[in-house]
């Protein structure tokens, strides 16, 4: 344990070290903060300061990491994540033909070049074939529609 007294940067190091394996296994941008405030400690401790300055500057810069850098980052690469406008999400909100009466409890739509089932919302009116409706959510594979709203032609 001489080492720990001779090279306190050493001992900050593994405790970046250890930081950054579990900011690998959370992926939640909380305890890499964490290893640079004791990466902070350690060049606190390479530089000769007292044990009470590197604490002091590794919560400092920890903390200051987790107010600035962290919600900058989520933003970035958490938040963005949500939707891409690919996949069956990407469906939602778009218009699709009527091919069988669709009703509260089945019917059949064409949805981007493919037959979906499809149904309405409770109490809401069945939509014949032939006519479009709106895909407003997605339930497993079944597109829960409504009749499409259709522009009012504006007098000439």
């Amino acid at each position: 344990m001489e080492w720990l007294t001779d090279s306190p940067w050493l001992a900050w190091i593994a405790i970046a070290l250890i930081l950054a394996a579990i900011e690998a296994a959370t992926v939640d941008f909380v305890f890499v903060m964490l290893a640079g405030g004791a990466l902070a400690g350690a060049l606190t401790a390479g530089l000769g300061g007292g044990l009470a300055a590197q604490v002091i500057i590794a919560v400092a810069v920890a903390a200051l990491l987790l107010a600035v850098v962290r919600p900058i980052i989520r933003r970035h690469f958490v938040e963005g994540e949500v939707d891409h406008g690919i996949g069956a999400s990407s469906l939602v909100g778009r218009e699709a033909r009527v091919i069988e009466t669709v009703t509260e409890t089945n019917g059949r739509i064409k949805l981007g070049g493919e037959t979906w089932s499809a149904r309405v919302p409770a109490h809401a009116e069945s939509c014949p074939p032939g006519s479009d409706v709106q895909v407003i959510a997605l339930h497993g594979a079944t597109a829960i529609v409504v009749a499409a709203p259709h522009p009012v032609a504006e007098p000439t």
